[in-house]
């Protein structure tokens, strides 16, 4: 029994080390990436004919933000005859009429804007952008959720980059955030999303790598997405699915760093949970959709292929987190009760190369960023202790994608929250009415990994002592905030 679970231990830790080595490489051909300082080829703007644009938006009851999204979209910087607007309206409460007045006043002073309303909600995101893309009236699709500020220039900055005559399918810019400083979490949220939107983004794109459309705050061309085959909602990340059909293809992506598209980061711990759900379970989804022809597909290089897989498998990193973790116990009892494995701990050790690419790899991140080695000592552990505290919920999301199990699409709410100790998401609408009961069991596996801590400072084994500090801490943190930020009926 003893070593059936330090075989399975082993398999976990083996998929981190994996995936770890992955984002080494990538972390390396960032930096390389910067070195060199190469752009991408586009046209002279002076020079562009400019093509007609839709901008789509798909919104559902955001009461709080839609009228801030389409006052942006209006004043976007393009030929007023080159663009229209589409407000993909799927809601059932008062915003509907909020984004109506709002559409109605911008179509009153000449902006070409229509409040597209569907007789029924089939497919959710991607439904209403595959019926926004049936009546559109451009060659391309900018696409914004409601969180979303643009910048006026946004098209300006993005549009020459479809040159005439190249296969770029897709040109995406990298998110910013309009509340990182409001408190602890929307701070660690943007730790994580940075490292996403710099050294994974950047560097697999400049290796000619796979990469994906976020889903917002990207420009389609439309032959590219009728080619794939149009947006599909047998997933729940419908970006994700479309991003690799198109790929595929033969359709290539421009990812913009240099370019910003700020939006609001959830600030209230369950609709984050609702976010990360969503986005974990669509990646696996999409594995199982998308893996067979990923691995079939002749004429990709072996390493494109491999970080496809790995891109497509990442959310099964907090399988692999939480596998460890609940074995880490019984992995510290064996320690402790033989010395028959020693050898075998001993070689374990090369597993701490894990953390040490992942601190290189977020600290790469923050230093392109401008944050000093002080804030990210202040970060980084925190960080990676509420990502383990995350590996519950987000394992049950997993599993439920790749066993193919359909929910409701269920959407993060927004509060327009802009800044530190801007604006409050406590007294409005939209928040959860009671704890997911798997908060219940996150507040157990605290008490559980305490134990742990406990255990390791009685027997003087602190080889595991920091994990399970950290695994005490994040699902203290989690279990804490779900429970906290649940409002009152």
């Amino acid at each position: 029994m003893d070593l059936t679970i330090l075989i399975i231990y082993g398999l976990f830790l083996t998929f981190i080390l994996l995936y770890s080595c992955m984002q080494l490489n990538l972390t390396i051909a960032y930096r390389a990436r910067h070195r060199k300082q190469e752009e991408w080829q586009k046209e002279d703007p002076d020079h562009f004919e400019w093509p007609r644009v839709t901008v789509q938006l798909p919104v559902y009851n955001e009461l709080y933000v839609v009228e801030r999204l389409i006052d942006a979209v209006a004043k976007l910087d393009y030929p007023l005859d080159k663009l229209d607007i589409q407000v993909l309206d799927d809601g059932n409460d008062e915003s509907v009429e909020v984004a109506a007045k709002k559409v109605a006043y911008w179509k009153s002073q000449g902006l070409d804007i229509e409040h597209i309303r569907r007789e029924d909600r089939v497919g959710f995101k991607a439904g209403a952008l595959e019926y926004g893309l049936g009546i559109a009236k451009g060659e391309f699709t900018a696409i914004f959720d409601a969180d979303f500020i643009p910048d006026p220039q946004f098209l300006r900055k993005t549009m020459p980059y479809f040159k005439s005559g190249n296969k770029v399918g897709v040109v995406q810019t990298r998110w910013e955030h309009l509340n990182e400083d409001y408190s602890i979490l929307t701070r660690l949220q943007a730790f994580g999303l940075d490292a996403h939107f710099t050294i994974e983004q950047l560097g697999r794109n400049a290796r000619g790598h796979f990469i994906n459309f976020n889903g917002t705050a990207g420009v389609w061309r439309n032959e590219c997405i009728k080619d794939a085959g149009g947006w599909q909602h047998d997933t729940i990340t419908e970006d994700l699915d479309l991003s690799y059909r198109a790929q595929l293809k033969g359709w290539n992506f421009v990812y913009l760093e240099e370019v910003g598209s700020p939006a609001e980061l959830p600030a209230e711990m369950n609709a984050l949970k609702n976010q990360q759900f969503r986005w974990t379970k669509g990646a696996a989804e999409c594995a199982v959709k998308n893996l067979p022809s990923v691995i079939k597909k002749r004429g990709i290089g072996l390493s494109t292929k491999v970080h496809a897989i790995f891109h497509l498998m990442n959310s099964f990193i907090f399988i692999c987190v939480l596998g460890s973790a609940l074995l880490s116990l019984p992995i510290l009892l064996v320690k402790i009760g033989t010395s028959d494995y020693d050898l075998m701990f001993n070689l374990a050790s090369v597993f701490l190369f894990s953390f040490i690419v992942l601190a290189y790899y977020y600290w790469t991140s923050r230093k392109y960023r401008g944050d000093s080695f002080l804030t990210f000592l202040r970060d980084f552990p925190l960080f990676l202790a509420v990502s383990m505290g995350m590996s519950l919920h987000n394992s049950i999301a997993v599993i439920e994608g790749y066993i193919g199990r359909k929910t409701p699409f269920v959407r993060t709410p927004k509060f327009a929250i802009s800044g530190e100790g801007d604006g409050s998401w406590s007294d409005k609408k939209y928040r959860a009415l009671k704890a997911n009961p798997l908060t219940i069991i996150e507040a157990f596996l605290a008490i559980y990994f305490f134990g742990g801590v406990v255990l390791g400072i009685y027997h003087q084994e602190f080889g595991m002592l920091p994990f399970h500090i950290m695994l005490f801490i994040g699902f203290t943190y989690v279990a804490w905030f779900s429970f906290k930020h649940t409002r009152v009926a």
